[in-house]
């Protein structure tokens, strides 16, 4: 498939609108006092600062994590994709500004990391399993690419090409060139996107390098000297943790930490669909098949363990301990897109659709100035409070983190969602991967076509699509057909048309005029889901979808307890559009039942009948949980057999 690049369209989303705005209005805004330690009550970023020091500006030592530096890279990533949709000359003085002073602190040959800048710059590349070094070079070359296509703008873009002219020096496969590859995968998808700007051969070569050189024996890994020994190496998970316990081309399971297994197989797609290497996407299959079938929670979060944020076992996928990262979920949307740049599959925009609707912003409140880290399936305040094993989940968004790569990694994705609505390929085909209001432009050979996209998902069934042509031209428009929908109405200028579905996609193809009106009603009934029986924690239990929109339910709404709540699946539900709760969402009520609890003061009995009074339930939206008062929630409710 051939990309869409984001320059070509202008989101106009009603839905999707107001978290734009919010990225660009409140979260750039608020990272940036972050990353300059300028938020009250906050854990201090230091990243700006790091740079100051590592510049020669200020004295001082390092400080926060080893991986500080990909903070603002991911922050001027965002920031480059809310100039290309909204330009705002002071945002673009502040990044010009924090752009000089990264530029500043480059050494002249092209190495850029504060950490070592700071600390020494002889044991540069002597920890890649642990450091980070590669990690950081990747999201600040995904910084400079972005700017340079928002702004135009060479400045670092010219810097992180001296970067990466000095990582091709650096590692390869010569006999003076280290045979190493990143512990934390990130480096592999950037030299991709450079390679897309430049076309330089040598940007791909090194990122199939990396790709390839993972996992081979001897392992890279063993042979470097660290000063610190993960535990995890005396786990099961040893070498699973980065991906790097067998080739990449042998692994048939996603295993180990959940952001960098999404990370490979970002990059992993990109080196298969620009080499046209079938063995390497044959491998991304079947871990994909693995990943979404097997390890993936409902709302599309992944990693199930806090233990090194990662993948456990098939079918293991706790609600309360969940790890489920932020980015792990944004992780897998990267992936998704660029599995369907490869084949045009209705599953991968499935997942990409379910993820951005449920387990992404989930992890930001309404406001734009609080985070999850952790997003949880099920919640209990006490016990994120006193149990050691859940202490790791929170009952509200925090203001900033230690390690904050979620919050800037939200900012990237959000602000680039128009770069994932749309495709084309070589047989004059326009697809529509998901609906989201936008408008775009794209050439049909010498023939430039343009579509507006108006739609009223999430929350109703009507989608339009208006066609503009320059003169009348055939081409051919593919339209995801959701999983969620069983049912749709398709109707071209008013009239009732068939479609020929292939792969979860409807093709229409004729002869289009300008004028031309497609509609599609998805219908978009509420669902109740249940998970697979070797899921142990949901046996007996389901929750609610409506359309790609995960439901849960929440103490705000129905009260403490939740776990005495039960669900049934042969009501009515009663669906209500409420423009004042929580910024405008649809909620579902329906009438289910509680179980009374004991009059008696014992903790057990052998002769108890459970008794259940009628309880109406409130569901709302998962990523709009924890706006209100802390309390209960859960996605998935017991239900009456």
């Amino acid at each position: 498939m051939i990309p869409v690049a984001m320059e070509q369209v202008r989101l106009a989303d009603q839905f999707w609108g107001r978290w734009t705005e919010t990225v660009r209005t409140k979260l750039i805004p608020y990272q940036w006092e972050a990353l300059n330690d300028r938020v009250e009550g906050a854990a201090p970023s230091h990243c700006i600062r790091n740079f100051r020091i590592a510049a020669g500006l200020e004295a001082g030592e390092f400080g926060g994590k080893v991986f500080q530096d990909s903070d603002v890279a991911k922050w001027l990533e965002a920031v480059a994709y809310s100039l290309l949709q909204c330009p705002d000359p002071e945002l673009e003085r502040t990044a010009d500004a924090a752009i000089d002073l990264i530029v500043s602190a480059q050494q002249p040959d092209g190495y850029l990391d504060t950490y070592y800048i700071i600390n020494g710059l002889d044991q540069r590349f002597t920890n890649l399993r642990d450091q980070h070094e590669l990690y950081c070079a990747g999201h600040m070359i995904e910084a400079a690419v972005a700017y340079y296509r928002a702004t135009g703008k060479r400045k670092l873009l010219d810097a992180m090409i001296r970067y990466a002219d000095l990582l091709c020096r650096v590692f390869g496969p010569g006999e003076e060139q280290l045979h190493g590859y990143p512990g934390h995968e990130e480096i592999e998808l950037a030299l991709m996107k450079l390679y897309d700007i430049t076309r330089d051969e040598r940007y791909m070569q090194l990122a199939a390098f990396f790709i390839n050189e993972r996992g081979r024996q001897p392992l890279y890994f063993e042979q470097e000297t660290h000063d610190v020994t993960r535990k995890w190496l005396n786990f099961h998970m040893r070498y699973q943790y980065n991906q790097s316990h067998l080739p990449v081309r042998e692994q048939t399971e996603a295993v180990g930490h959940a952001v960098r297994a999404m990370y490979l197989y970002a990059g992993m797609a990109d080196v298969a669909r620009q080499r046209q290497d079938t063995e390497l996407y044959t491998a991304l299959k079947t871990i994909w098949k693995n990943l979404t079938r097997r390890r993936m929670y409902i709302t599309g979060s992944i990693g199930s363990s806090h233990y090194g944020e990662a993948f456990t076992f098939d079918y293991d996928l706790p609600n309360d301990t969940v790890y489920g990262e932020t980015c792990a979920a944004i992780g897998l949307v990267f992936f998704a897109k660029r599995m369907l740049m490869l084949e045009p599959l209705g599953e991968y925009g499935d997942v990409m659709e379910r993820a951005l609707y449920n387990g992404v912003i989930s992890g930001m409140n309404l406001e734009g100035n609080r985070f999850f880290y952790v997003n949880p399936l099920e919640v209990v305040p006490e016990a994120c409070e006193k149990d050691e094993e859940k202490h790791h989940v929170k009952p509200q968004r925090q203001k900033w983190f230690g390690t904050a790569c979620c919050p800037p990694n939200l900012a990237r994705l959000i602000g680039s969602l128009p770069d994932y609505i749309y495709g084309t390929d070589a047989k004059e085909r326009i697809y529509v991967h998901l609906y989201i209001g936008s408008q775009v432009e794209v050439s049909l050979g010498e023939r430039k076509i343009r579509l507006a996209l108006q739609t009223e998902l999430p929350w109703d069934e009507m989608t339009t699509i208006q066609v503009e042509t320059e003169e009348p031209t055939e081409f051919e428009i593919a339209l995801r057909l959701p999983g969620w929908c069983e049912q749709y109405t398709l109707w071209i200028n008013a009239e009732e048309q068939a479609a020929e579905w292939r792969d979860g996609y409807l093709y229409l193809r004729r002869c289009w005029r300008t004028g031309d009106r497609v509609q599609i009603r998805l219908a978009m009934p509420v669902v109740v889901v249940q998970a697979n029986p070797r899921v142990r924690e949901d046996i007996g239990k389901a929750a609610l979808m409506r359309g790609p929109i995960v439901y849960c339910l929440e103490e705000a709404d129905n009260g403490k307890d939740l776990h005495r709540i039960r669900m049934r699946a042969d009501v009515e539900y009663q669906i209500e559009h409420c423009p004042d709760l929580l910024q405008g969402v649809t909620r579902i009520r329906e009438q289910g039942e509680i179980l009374l609890p004991w009059e008696e003061d014992s903790l057990y009995a052998g002769s108890y009948t459970a008794r259940y009074e009628a309880k109406e339930l409130t569901w709302i939206p998962y990523y709009a949980w924890a706006n209100r008062e802390t309390g209960e929630m859960r996605v998935f409710a017991r239900v009456r057999p």
